[in-house]
């Protein structure tokens, strides 16, 4: 087993010689790539017959299929709860459609609350979420809490860790760049992803900690908010994280992880590179 690497939607190259997401995992595949995460951040608006083929087209390829739940998920809200199961409800139909294995979601936004109230108030909402995927016949479908680059939101590392205790089934989507970005570019460089890597086994385990999913690009932030913007690997701008010490980590442990690319644009070109970088750590 060895890690996958895969884009994050529709990269610029593809959308200028393709109309439509069912070409994608053909053209993922001749790309040299090995997974494709599907995008429903703004919303699911895609039906059932186009979800069934595309999950056709990537059987087809060898291409496994995760999706991004709707940004608007707000696990600390409490109001929002019905909303939420709502947006993840349709997310799992739809992943069950296309025969996607994990659904990402966002945890949400402090909203003036403390760190560990909004936690608390995110685990209830999680429970809940469970309970509805589970009714629905859907609970096969991992759920993968973010963790998030602002400030503002809910999601370090700690906190997505401690969400993912609530049941076995839930995978963290480690993203290294919003880890970067609300560190203010501390949580960079080989002891940085030791420590980091070291803390996901010691919570859930090496056999859970071994296949997480991942988002990886680079970011840039501002030193009052975290994150503000995604960015490519060409930009010269020193944006981080830098990925040469993370592969070189994941090579060594013998880890499987799957590595999604977020890159502005770039993100199949980006996503190659750290494929490459990956398989020569692997020498």
């Amino acid at each position: 087993m060895s890690a996958k690497f895969g884009p994050a939607g529709n990269c610029g190259s593809f959308s200028q010689t393709h109309k439509s997401s069912l070409d994608a995992p053909a053209w993922i595949a001749e790309f040299g790539l090995d997974c494709y995460e599907y995008q429903c951040g703004k919303g699911v608006r895609v039906g059932e017959d186009t979800a069934r083929k595309l999950g056709e087209n990537a059987r087809a390829a060898g291409i496994p299929l995760s999706l991004h739940a709707p940004y608007f998920i707000n696990l600390a809200n409490p109001e929002r709860i019905l909303q939420n199961n709502g947006y993840v409800l349709v997310s799992c139909a739809l992943a069950e459609w296309m025969g996607a294995g994990r659904v990402v979601v966002h945890t949400g936004a402090l909203m003036g609350r403390s760190r560990r109230e909004a936690l608390d108030i995110a685990k209830q909402g999680l429970r809940a979420l469970l309970t509805v995927v589970d009714n629905a016949g859907l609970g096969h479908i991992a759920l993968c809490p973010e963790t998030m680059g602002k400030l503002n939101q809910l999601g370090d590392l700690e906190e997505v860790l401690e969400l993912c205790t609530l049941d076995a089934r839930l995978v963290p989507c480690i993203d290294f760049g919003h880890l970067y970005a609300r560190s203010l570019g501390a949580d960079d460089g080989q002891e940085a992803f030791c420590r980091m890597l070291d803390r996901v086994e010691e919570v859930l385990g090496r056999e859970r900690a071994s296949v997480f999913h991942s988002h990886f690009s680079h970011i840039e932030f501002t030193p009052k908010g975290g994150e503000k913007c995604h960015r490519t690997f060409e930009e010269d701008g020193g944006y981080g994280p830098d990925w040469t010490p993370l592969a070189r980590e994941v090579a060594r442990r013998g880890w499987s992880p799957t590595f999604i690319c977020e890159s502005a644009g770039t993100q199949a070109e980006d996503a190659l590179v750290m494929k490459q970088i990956y398989q020569e750590c692997l020498l």
